[in-house]
């Protein structure tokens, strides 16, 4: 399945691919033999609830071509960070690998919006991006989490019993749990503007929590105890309060919460199923113009 194991720091590191590569896609699967994808992922799942068209431009046509905003960016640089951190790397060294991972960013790459359309402008626009990326990989580091870790960027497939399609995700952390002897939790790093006003409860943490719970206890064989979200706000808190916020969710106290995990991801399955017409969607807010212009083409 792609892993290699490093002795020293006992843990497994997997292939650095991206979540949407079709490296776990070798073999079909009999149930979706009528079905434009293989697998449902919390992204490509969100992607489809929110915007059919662009959804089937990149999880069907596997059209890559929309650029991510600054933000977008600087959580990814943060996570390379810390997958370096974790992997053993001073901070020193995982702040620059990181560092690194944003300056090689193409600028086609990064959607610099309206006032970023010149060179200059665009050379702004990185230097800000720089800076709110060290401010927040330093807050994250000035005191980071301390886990036994046993994944580093944990890919996996699991299918459920139940589901028409496998599911996939990829996982920041897995870790011995310390709420039960024996068993994982998966760590989720973000870094945001703003705290999650619902914290654990949110819906979109809860239906991404499930995507690893499958995933993970596929792939290691015990049981996912929790899934611990960590936040960390990029920009200084002017009360001085911790810019760091942790959220946990307990899969045990979520009986409820898999029915309707169950019962969306079946009626996602059957509305593409029966789709024949991919329409725009023109008030999302990421996609919505994108989406007209993908119409346009006959897409």
């Amino acid at each position: 399945m792609g892993f290699s194991y490093n002795k020293k720091m006992e843990y497994i590191v997997l292939e650095d691919l991206d979540e949407e590569s079709d490296f776990f896609d070798e073999e079909p699967v009999s149930e979706a033999s009528s079905m434009p994808i293989s697998h449902w992922s919390h992204s490509s799942l969100m992607a489809f609830l929110r915007n059919p068209l662009a959804w089937y431009k990149r999880y069907v046509e596997k059209v890559y071509d929309m650029p991510s905003g600054p933000a977008a960016w600087i959580g990814r640089a943060g996570h390379k960070a810390l997958e370096h951190y974790y992997g053993g790397i001073d901070k020193t060294g995982a702040i620059d690998l990181g560092l690194e991972y944003l300056r090689n960013a193409s600028d086609f790459e990064i959607n610099f919006g309206k006032s970023g359309r010149t060179k200059r402008a665009k050379g702004e626009k990185r230097a800000k991006m720089e800076k709110e990326y060290l401010q927040a990989i330093n807050f994250y580091l000035e005191k980071p989490p301390k886990h036994k870790v046993v994944g580093i960027e944990v890919r996996g497939v699991a299918k459920v019993p139940g589901l028409p399609l496998p599911l996939k995700a990829v996982s920041d952390l897995v870790v011995e749990s310390r709420a039960q002897k024996g068993a994982l939790d998966v760590v989720d790093h973000k870094f945001v503007d703003f705290f999650s006003s619902s914290g654990g409860q949110k819906t979109l943490f809860v239906v991404q929590a499930l995507f690893n719970y499958y995933t993970v206890q596929e792939t290691f064989g015990k049981p996912v105890k929790r899934f611990i979200l960590q936040e960390c706000r990029k920009k200084k808190n002017a009360d001085g309060s911790p810019q760091m916020r942790k959220y946990v969710i307990d899969f045990d106290a979520c009986k409820d919460d898999f029915a309707l995990f169950h019962r969306l991801v079946k009626d996602a399955t059957a509305e593409l199923a029966s789709r024949k017409v991919f329409l725009p969607n023109p008030s999302d807010m990421f996609e919505g113009e994108n989406s007209f212009d993908i119409y346009r083409l006959g897409l």
